[in-house]
């Protein structure tokens, strides 16, 4: 799956788009920013309610290719345009993290 799939997704506002092509490994549900620094995936979609600058931090360290803000969960402008420079891709999502992880999960199946 590419990234174009996550961003299609129809519960999702595209705030950033990052690279569509860009592979997609896998999904990854974590609100401790430690624990995410330590195990969040490459090329992956990290569905998390943290709406910090810290956020974005751990998504350029660990090369993750898209946060997905779960529950109305935001980030500011300044924020959002360095996530565009890196081309992280930032969407948001008022479902659940489980429900929207989910989605993601099954958008990847063939």
């Amino acid at each position: 799956m590419n990234l174009q799939t996550v961003l299609d997704l129809p519960d999702c506002m595209v705030l950033t788009g990052g690279n569509s092509q860009r592979e997609i490994s896998k999904v990854f549900c974590c609100d401790l920013l430690s624990i995410a620094m330590s195990k969040a995936p490459a090329d992956g979609v990290w569905v998390t309610v943290m709406g910090n600058r810290n956020t974005l931090a751990v998504a350029s360290l660990t090369d993750i290719a898209c946060i997905i803000l779960a529950e109305g969960a935001v980030l500011d402008e300044n924020t959002l345009a360095q996530a565009e420079k890196e081309e992280i891709a930032v969407l948001s999502t008022e479902l659940p993290i489980f429900d929207i992880a989910l989605k993601v999960y099954e958008a990847g199946k063939p």
